[in-house]
């Protein structure tokens, strides 16, 4: 009983030092299995991220405001803004709106799928899906409208199509200008016009 009682003692002390280093043994695996574990494999691909972000500088939901030489205001919106990497002056921009508040009270809204604008010639282009939308009535569409931005003058070099208070039109261009003077505004069709009249109901007079 007393050789039991004596291997139990010894086993018990020996288990009290051998556990404990057995423990260290598997904290000190761990440590050294994580020390093969490179950190760094991420980086790679937050600094591309880094990179593709300084070369698309921009910004989204960009605006810009101005008042040309006659006093008419315009502003435009963009879904994104963002400078073109060969010319630095001029910003590309995608999902715009043209908001133009003229003298003459007058407001023409035009949209377009994407455009660029000239920092320095003060100038802007609308390409694809140009809608242009008057309070005088008129609503028209085109592929590209070119307009300055320090005063009142949009013009399409392509054909345009849409309705007007006389009625549907095409024409092979169109051109929208302001009188500095009188503070007017003129839209001008040009180049093969065609107009389909559509007369205006009349009222009945109860006599």
């Amino acid at each position: 009983m007393a050789t039991t009682d004596n291997f139990y003692s010894r086993l018990v002390a020996w288990m009290k030092i051998i556990l404990p280093l057995t423990a260290l043994g598997l904290l000190s695996t761990l440590f050294l299995i994580s020390r093969h574990i490179d950190p760094t494999k991420s980086i790679p691909i937050a600094e591309i991220d880094l990179e593709q972000r300084a070369q698309d500088q921009g910004a989204t939901n960009a605006a810009f405001a101005g008042v040309t030489g006659g006093g008419d205001e315009v502003m435009i919106t963009a879904e994104t803004a963002r400078p073109s990497p060969e010319n630095p002056r001029l910003i590309n921009a995608e999902d715009i709106t043209a908001t133009m508040q003229l003298v003459s009270g007058t407001v023409v809204t035009v949209t377009s799928d994407r455009g660029n604008m000239d920092q320095s010639d003060l100038d802007a282009s609308l390409i694809g899906n140009v809608k242009i939308d008057t309070t005088t009535g008129y609503k028209v569409t085109t592929e590209r409208l070119d307009a300055r931005l320090d005063v009142l003058h949009a013009e399409t070099p392509g054909p345009v199509s849409g309705v007007g208070p006389p009625g549907d039109l095409t024409a092979g261009r169109m051109v929208l200008t302001g009188d500095e003077e009188t503070g007017q505004a003129h839209l001008v069709f040009t180049d093969g016009v065609k107009l389909v009249y559509t007369p205006q109901p009349s009222e009945d007079i109860d006599q």
